[in-house]
């Protein structure tokens, strides 16, 4: 019997799958791995969001440090599941998580995202 794993990102991380690009020019040449692996800048799909950036609880200052607090709260971050995002490659860390290959970054590594407004025009 198998036990299905779950990934838990922690604070503001985001885990993508990265575009693997078929690592040709505009011009029509190959490039090797390791030029793709030195851009700077990658694409990828966000697949899942931390719950975001811990907000202090105000009332925790006026209580005895052992006392029960409030259940943390968090901003949350602005990626979203299924997202399409642009970020720097350099700020993530490549993980592979059950045979599957993720980059997980920082919220503050994504430069910009693109996301379905859902409508039609």
């Amino acid at each position: 019997m198998t036990m299905k794993k779950e990934l838990i990102l922690i604070g503001d991380k985001v885990l993508v799958a990265p575009d693997e690009g078929e690592g040709r020019t505009d011009a029509g040449l190959y490039l090797p791995q390791n030029v793709r692996e030195k851009e700077k800048i990658q694409t990828g799909k966000v697949i899942k969001t931390g719950p975001g950036y811990p907000v202090p609880d105000p009332t925790a200052l006026e209580q005895e440090p052992w006392a029960k607090t409030a259940p943390d709260k968090y901003f949350p971050l602005q990626a979203q599941k299924g997202d399409y995002c642009i970020f720097l490659r350099d700020q993530g860390i490549e993980i592979e998580f059950e045979k599957i290959h993720y980059i997980v970054i920082p919220h503050s590594a994504i430069l910009a995202l693109i996301r379905d407004a859902g409508g039609e025009e």
